[in-house]
């Protein structure tokens, strides 16, 4: 899973970025900068988000969350997460390599401060004839 790799090469700062689709089924990965290159916050650089957001409507999708990396802290919003939550209705994917080779990947929402988990499907990506070139 890309997300994963993105999360481990970053290690031991969090990982960031956004992901895309259609009908709530993401389609596109995006991993953008980590800015602060912190172990225990995140901030994306605005000119990447706006390059992912123009390939967004480039191709017809739209942004469905926002992920980022906790290395070694759990798969939870944590105050940081919470105060820094500002767009309403954005799904928070937070993916913890608190358990070394097992990776936890959980989804919330933000509504008046406080976090909501909600059911998160992964399925594995299909694989496309021609990728293996």
């Amino acid at each position: 899973m890309e997300m994963v790799a993105a999360a481990q090469k970053a290690a031991p700062c969090e990982a960031c970025g956004l992901l895309a689709g259609q009908n709530g089924k993401v389609v596109q990965f995006y991993e953008l900068t980590n800015a602060d290159a912190s172990p225990e916050h995140f901030s994306m650089i605005p000119a990447e988000q706006f390059a992912a957001l123009k390939d967004m409507r480039a191709n017809g999708i739209e942004m469905l969350a926002a992920w980022h990396s906790h290395p070694a802290t759990p798969a939870r919003m944590s105050a940081e997460d919470l105060r820094l939550a500002y767009v309403p209705g954005l799904i928070h994917v937070i993916l913890s390599l608190a358990l070394p080779g097992q990776p936890q990947i959980r989804a919330f929402t933000v509504e008046d401060g406080s976090a909501r988990e909600i059911d998160l499907t992964i399925m594995e990506s299909e694989s496309k004839e021609g990728d293996d070139e």
